[in-house]
């Protein structure tokens, strides 16, 4: 399988969510041997869209010439998009946002109606394409975190969409949190293997994988410089 990563965390490969995002490359890559291309969005010259839509009308060539176009040309190209990102004001970073937005030349201005919403055609073939979200935040809990960068991957890719989101990701950059930690990024590269293997993961270990590693008041003391 090709995998194309989107990371969007500024922090590069030292992306707290990155620790996630590569354990899950590993349970994949345990199942079966994988290609896999890393894009640190915050590196790349990414114009903002400008919604003039000319790329919906002239064929999918947008008026900004910059590195977006070999970017899609690579998204096309994969059979697996994965958004590696923390949560930013319970969305995702600017720079990944700017990415997103300029998916647009691969629809057509034209729209048609997918169960109770409209969505515009493609201008390209993608229907191949496998989507995931993996996401990590600094929140005891994923309770009324996540719910918006969700909300906006499922819209954006409404079929094989695969969420997961972990809260106390900054642990996975503390080394003495490695008790917790371990096992937990354990759990993950089985789910990346089961993904893999099978397209999906069970429920129960993404509900597992979602769950704090320590307790939340113990956490949210730790994070506020109590002992």
């Amino acid at each position: 399988m090709k995998i194309l990563v989107w990371n969007g965390s500024p922090k590069r490969e030292h992306s707290d969510t990155m620790h996630i995002t590569r354990a899950f490359l590993q349970g994949m890559q345990d199942a079966a041997p994988q290609t896999v291309r890393v894009i640190d969005v915050v590196d790349r010259h990414i114009e903002y869209c400008t919604g003039c839509f000319a790329c919906k009308r002239n064929g999918g060539v947008c008026i900004h010439d910059d590195d977006m176009r070999d970017i899609l040309d690579e998204v096309l190209k994969s059979d697996l998009l994965l958004l590696s990102f923390p949560l930013y004001c319970y969305g995702m970073p600017a720079p990944l946002k700017a990415v997103l937005d300029r998916t647009m030349p691969l629809s057509a201005m034209t729209m048609q109606k997918v169960g109770d919403r409209y969505a515009h055609v493609g201008q390209a073939d993608f229907s191949h394409l496998r989507y995931l979200m993996i996401c990590g935040c600094g929140f005891p809990n994923s309770k009324h975190n996540f719910e918006p960068a969700v909300a906006q991957f499922e819209l954006c890719f409404p079929a094989n969409r695969t969420v997961l989101t972990v809260p106390e990701s900054p642990m996975f950059n503390a080394p003495e949190a490695a008790i917790v930690t371990g096992p937990r990024l354990a759990l993950v590269r089985q789910a990346g293997r089961q993904y893999a293997e099978t397209g999906t993961i069970d429920a129960a270990l993404l509900s597992e994988i979602g769950s704090p590693m320590i307790p939340e008041e113990r956490y949210a003391a730790i994070v506020n410089g109590g002992v």
